[in-house]
């Protein structure tokens, strides 16, 4: 009988959570991808009042380091986002849609540090990465309509994720196959 692999923790936040959970999703190694609310101080947060409370969307990651490094999500999370906006993700504005990355120990904050300083120095962004990396505190899964969205609603997704700007950016900086 084959032993259950330890699973690992990641915690991302890239604006809508409805477009970071597909690219994790489809990735070999990670076993769950739950859209939720992260980084606030308010209790049970839900969509109505997740931005009162201090939180933005987020996604967490169950995922199995035998199978895929942090740093393999790591680069794959910055193809996701503009990591130079300081003020939300495309366009989705403030605090709820703030771009960070969540650490859960030590040596996820210095995987995440030395990730940022390679792409801030990698000439890709004519701005400096702005993208905050914060001690991950609880995380909140959202409601179960927000959970896979970009599969129960993929007409919708598809639509949101070009009207919002965050299709041709990702296009533009890294190429269509890119991200």
């Amino acid at each position: 009988m084959d032993a259950k692999p330890k699973l690992e923790t990641a915690l991302f936040a890239g604006g809508c959570f409805w477009c970071m959970q597909p690219p994790f999703e489809q990735l070999e190694g990670v076993s769950e991808v739950l859209a939720g609310y992260t980084g606030g101080q308010g209790k049970n947060p839900s969509y109505g009042d997740y931005v009162s409370k201090g939180h933005t969307e987020g996604v967490q990651l169950k995922f199995d380091p035998a199978k895929i490094s942090y740093k393999k999500l790591l680069d794959v999370y910055w193809k996701q986002i503009n990591p130079t906006d300081p003020d939300g993700q495309f366009a989705d504005r403030g605090p709820g849609y703030y771009a960070a990355i969540y650490y859960l120990d030590e040596k996820q904050k210095a995987e995440a540090e030395k990730s940022k300083r390679e792409l801030d120095k990698s000439g890709k962004f004519d701005k400096p990465v702005v993208t905050r990396i914060l001690k991950a505190g609880p995380f909140y899964p959202a409601e179960d309509y927000h959970q896979g969205y970009s599969r129960k609603n993929s007409t919708h997704y598809k639509l949101y994720k070009m009207g919002s700007g965050r299709q041709g950016y990702l296009d533009r900086i890294w190429g269509e196959s890119g991200h």
